[in-house]
């Protein structure tokens, strides 16, 4: 049995295309693993705190030298930290927003990207810690962004992955859903047609 994490990040609760990518991995991967356990991590419905001074001094300080804001926000980060070490699959649903992914979506990273947990120093740099685990990215664009300057979700998303020892990271995009014509349906379709081939 495999345990597979998915944070959905899109404003929208309706109408949201990453939304439909999502809801269509979680019907195709149960169908294939049905003894697997999927954990459903909404931080746009729940959104997880920025990076703020109770955060960096709950990480920071000795137990004894927090204060009640501090203790919180560690506690909110190991429980995310949590989730993220017990899974062997993360998916995460990014709809793009001005370029890049939500602004929720980073506030989660910034508490699961942990030295000494998630990765830690050596002499030689840093080094991840979550090797062995499979990342899976569902986006949807308004435009047509892959291999284009415009792009800040893939490469700064494969950077972070990496850095917390995660290499096996697969994107579908959803592109051009915004456009006029027949460019919203062909995203959406060849994005599906891309889950499928993927949990098959």
């Amino acid at each position: 049995m495999s345990n597979v994490l998915i944070i959905e990040s899109s404003a929208r609760q309706q109408d949201s295309i990453s939304r439909q990518l999502t809801q269509q991995f979680i019907s195709q991967w149960q169908a294939a693993h049905p003894a697997d356990h999927i954990t459903v991590r909404d931080v746009a419905l729940n959104p997880v705190p920025h990076l703020d001074a109770n955060l960096l001094g709950g990480w920071m300080k000795a137990a004894d030298q927090r204060n009640a804001g501090e203790q919180a926000s560690l506690d909110r980060s190991n429980e995310l930290t949590d989730e993220l070490l017990a899974a062997d699959v993360l998916v995460m649903a990014a709809p793009m927003y001005n370029f890049a992914i939500p602004s929720t979506l980073k506030a989660w990273l910034d508490h699961v990207l942990r030295a000494g947990v998630t990765f830690k120093y050596t002499p030689t740099g840093p080094q991840g810690l979550l090797t062995g685990k499979r990342a899976i990215v569902l986006t949807a664009r308004g435009g047509i962004h892959t291999g284009a300057s415009s792009d800040h979700q893939e490469p700064y998303l494969r950077q972070v992955m990496a850095f917390i020892g995660i290499h096996d990271v697969t994107f579908i995009h959803a592109e051009g859903v915004n456009l006029s014509g027949d460019f919203q349906e062909k995203g959406i379709n060849h994005a599906k047609a891309l889950l499928v081939q993927l949990v098959a």
